[in-house]
């Protein structure tokens, strides 16, 4: 079963944001003393006395208003009262009842779903004087809380009458696969999101910038959890504004911080902006799986092979974008959107992906056989052995007897070679280069490979070649296991004994 769903909803710049953060313990939301900030639906995972549920944030409602903006952050409003199971109304309790709080109040006591009724900015809770939550007893809600989510002060109470108030029943839930849509202003991202759920439920606007926290919706998908991240777009660093722009970008940031997989969505009506590489390389280096959707497809003059030319121009600016599916898709006609889904989750599955030692070293053998490394100041550049040590991302660990003698040109040599082998398309690797001495101080543990230490983190030679354009590239064949000649065999024997 899902996790309850507590709304928390309210008219502008009563602090719903600010409580939201409060309950979470960290800065999710964007807070500002002005109102308007929040627009989207921005659901976070909480816990209170050993109950989970999702906590929703939501803008503020305003009716009868004639602006557009107005009305869709009171459609998004009204979708999260009809989803939620536990209502959590808002009111400013330094300003005193005012006619919208008694609009949203009517909306929830139509809805016959519990309520709880907090009055916010209760500063001097404690105090003989703290008696303005008594104001709001006539919203028919109930006892009002009165709580500071400034301070947090009464915090503890109201979570106590929600968590009192969520059905019964709930099962944990499975960890859910985060993916974080990204890219420039304006290109369509909540539109993305908005048609893969089949429901308007970011706030889509011709305005750019109409979001800007980094909203999380979850959904499922062939019994697996998503959890997409709509983001803000991101700009050239000297436009972006300081106040709500500036941290809508450290927002999307850290978004992508956390995701497993990042969409990049871009324009396909105009070639691929040096933005979008920026934004791509802030995914690619932080070892995330990388999609990229070109929206509006629909709207490009088509010939043959066109959609093959625009990958190959793509990937003529930037080599490791070989390695990246490319989607075309339109948004707004829903052309090839859902096959997103298919491609993120087989994106996961290659950045999750394990290779057996046996099989490192057998392609390993075959690369260096083919292709000898350069020397290194008069010395050999000898490959001992090599062993994956992690995943998210795949990293690999080589021992050589000359770490720093392995070129750019030759690791990208040996990228391209373990991706003819084993792809992991959409998936960045890790290669670490270590002292051939090393294995012989540091003795792996019988029937295991080696895996790094903290300790021998400091000593190695960490490099992620991200560009395919290395000398001889390695087309796949000549896996026919012979030796190197620049191989000691007994050398190699002994490795494979330590394993």
């Amino acid at each position: 079963m899902k996790l309850p769903v507590v709304a928390v909803v309210g008219r502008p710049n009563v602090g719903k944001s600010t409580f939201f953060n409060r309950v979470l313990g960290e800065r999710i939301a964007i807070v500002e003393d002005r109102p308007g900030v929040t627009r989207d639906r921005n659901y976070a995972r909480a816990e209170w006395n050993g109950r989970e549920f999702y906590l929703v944030d939501t803008g503020g409602m305003v009716e009868n208003s004639d602006e557009p903006m107005d009305r869709l952050i009171r459609a998004q409003v009204l979708t999260a009262i009809g989803e939620a199971d536990v209502l959590v109304l808002l009111v400013d309790g330094k300003s005193g009842p005012h006619p919208l709080d008694y609009a949203v109040a009517e909306h929830l006591r139509k809805t016959q779903k519990p309520a709880v009724l907090l009055v916010n900015k209760m500063d001097n809770l404690g105090a003989d004087t703290a008696v303005a939550h008594h104001d709001f007893w006539d919203l028919g809600l109930g006892e009002p809380q009165p709580v500071s989510s400034l301070s947090g002060k009464g915090s503890g109470d109201v979570l106590d009458q929600i968590v009192w108030a969520l059905p019964e029943g709930t099962e944990e839930e499975e960890e859910a696969l985060r993916v974080a849509v990204i890219g420039r202003p304006n290109v369509g991202k909540s539109s993305f999101v908005n048609r893969l759920l089949g429901e308007e439920r970011l706030v889509v606007s011709d305005v750019a910038g109409t979001t800007r926290d980094a909203i999380d919706t979850p959904m499922k998908y062939k019994g697996r959890t998503l959890m997409f991240v709509d983001t803000a777009g991101l700009r050239r660093q000297s436009k972006i504004d300081a106040g709500v722009e500036f941290y809508s970008s450290i927002r999307t940031e850290r978004a992508i911080d956390r995701a497993d997989v990042c969409v990049l969505m871009i324009d396909a009506t105009e070639p691929i902006a040096v933005q979008d590489l920026k934004i791509a390389e802030k995914a690619w280096d932080s070892g995330k799986g990388l999609i990229i959707v070109a929206n509006k497809w629909d709207l490009v003059e088509k010939e043959t092979m066109t959609s093959r030319r625009y990958e190959e121009e793509i990937q003529k600016r930037v080599p490791y974008l070989n390695w990246v599916p490319i989607l075309f898709t339109s948004v707004k006609t829903g052309q090839r959107v859902n096959g997103a889904l298919e491609l993120i989750m087989k994106v996961q599955e290659q950045r999750q992906r394990r290779v057996s030692t046996h099989e490192v070293n057998d392609v390993l053998r075959a690369l260096v056989g083919r292709t000898k490394p350069p020397s290194f100041a008069g010395h050999s550049v000898k490959f001992l052995y090599g062993t994956q040590v992690a995943t998210e991302p795949p990293t690999f660990v080589l021992w050589v007897s000359i770490p720093e003698g392995v070129t750019e040109s030759y690791g990208r040599y040996l990228m391209n070679g373990f991706r003819a082998a084993w792809g992991f398309t959409g998936a960045p690797l890790v290669i670490r280069y270590r002292r051939r001495e090393d294995t012989e101080a540091r003795r792996p543990r019988q029937g295991k490979p080696h895996a790094p230490t903290a300790e021998e983190d400091d000593d190695a030679v960490q490099v992620q070649y991200v560009r395919g354009d290395g000398p001889d590239e390695f087309d796949g064949e000549d896996f026919d296991g012979e030796e190197f000649e620049d191989f000691e065999d007994e050398d190699f024997d002994e490795a494979e004994d330590e394993k």
